[in-house]
């Protein structure tokens, strides 16, 4: 894999959460597009693609240390940065 086509797609597991130690502000600045079974989601808190699943938030439901309460579906995952455009590389399981 080449420096290029490494920086072209997103990584295998992403999260918006802060504390997460998946987290990367500079990935979610470009925009990360998701696809999970076949259909684009703009819910996903988190994705594992390898792992094949992500976390959703489950409605306006907290826990008890007031973090959104999450949801892990598994399927197949698929993940492209939206800042190049339709015909962007896709990160997915092979």
């Amino acid at each position: 894999m080449t420096e290029e086509t490494k920086t072209d797609t997103p990584p295998a597991r992403l999260s918006v959460n802060p504390k997460s130690e998946h987290f990367d502000v500079e990935v979610l600045k470009r925009g990360v597009g998701i696809r999970f079974k076949g259909k684009q989601r703009t819910d996903i808190e988190e994705y594992s693609i390898p792992e094949g699943w992500v976390r959703v938030q489950a409605g306006k439901t907290m826990d008890r240390h007031g973090n959104p309460l999450t949801l892990k579906l598994s399927g197949p995952v698929e993940a492209w940065f939206e800042d190049l455009g339709d015909d962007a590389p896709v990160a997915k399981k092979d």
